[in-house]
């Protein structure tokens, strides 16, 4: 898979929240890869199903537990999908959220790390996986051990740090919130439906307070600006604005992820906005 093949914008949902009718409609709208967020599990039946049922779609992870999806399995899945759809699926892999997830007596780092140990054992290749990263220290562990990072609940400002410590060759995927809609408090309460719950997460608050946001913005529920950032809203081309934003600092592609009821309406009126072939 080349960064041509992935080409520059795709769509994030939960693994169980994709069909295959809704990506195919997808595919014939110009978007290029489905991402399947959730911690889809280690068999991969819904990526592989989705590749399947779509001519050229990438299907990527966004990403895999590695505490809850064993890695032996995980390789099994990805030599089976990638023998039958060569080139056309992406293993992102993550350590989740400590509070939740991780084992007190394993760092995630480390576990990352041997992780990635096995998936080479298993001959998982370098280009066929990326990294859910934010700060530094994974950063570079995506660069040196994947074909690159997947940023998630991040900002333009971060995606330019991020290349910065990628280099010009690592992939990088940039997820993006989007609102399609032109009110801006319906818009900023449909949002908040989701991203306070990212206010309680170490790793995406240390992020944003790298990144120069206040306690009062990061307190749930969320100030405006923090929401208003992290959610785009306004119209189908003021969002693209946005997205495009996020390639202008240094992301090969961009996730989009329609918090909208009818995501697909959303992700329809958006389509003629987005400079697909840029």
């Amino acid at each position: 898979m080349t960064r041509d093949d992935l080409g520059k914008f795709g769509v994030w949902r939960h693994f169980q929240g994709f069909t295959p009718e809704a990506a195919r409609e997808l595919e014939e709208l110009g978007y290029r890869a489905l991402w399947l967020g959730g911690s889809p599990p280690a068999d991969l039946g819904v990526a592989e199903s989705l590749v399947a049922a779509t001519e050229s779609l990438t299907i990527g992870t966004s990403i895999v537990n590695i505490w809850t999806a064993p890695a032996a399995e995980v390789a099994e899945s990805f030599h089976r999908i990638d023998q039958r759809f060569p080139g056309r699926f992406l293993l992102g892999i993550g350590a989740g959220h400590r509070e939740a997830d991780g084992p007190g007596a394993v760092k995630p780092y480390d576990a990352l790390v041997a992780y990635l140990d096995e998936l080479d054992a298993a001959g998982v290749p370098k280009a066929g996986r990326a990294l859910a990263a934010l700060g530094p220290r994974v950063l570079d562990l995506a660069r040196d051990r994947t074909a690159g990072a997947l940023p998630y609940l991040a900002p333009p400002e971060h995606t330019e740090i991020a290349r910065t410590t990628l280099g010009a060759d690592a992939l990088l995927v940039a997820e993006q919130k989007v609102v399609v809609d032109d009110d801006p408090e319906r818009a900023r309460e449909i949002a908040r439906r989701m991203v306070p719950m990212y206010l309680g997460l170490v790793n995406y608050v240390s992020n944003l307070r790298r990144l120069g946001f206040s306690e009062e913005d990061l307190t749930t529920p969320g100030s405006d600006r923090l929401i208003d950032i992290l959610a785009l809203h306004g119209t189908p081309a003021e969002i693209a604005a946005g997205l495009v934003a996020h390639l202008d600092a240094g992301a090969d592609h961009v996730a989009i992820q329609a918090l909208n009821q009818d995501y697909l309406a959303a992700l329809r009126a958006l389509a003629p906005e987005l400079p697909f072939t840029r």
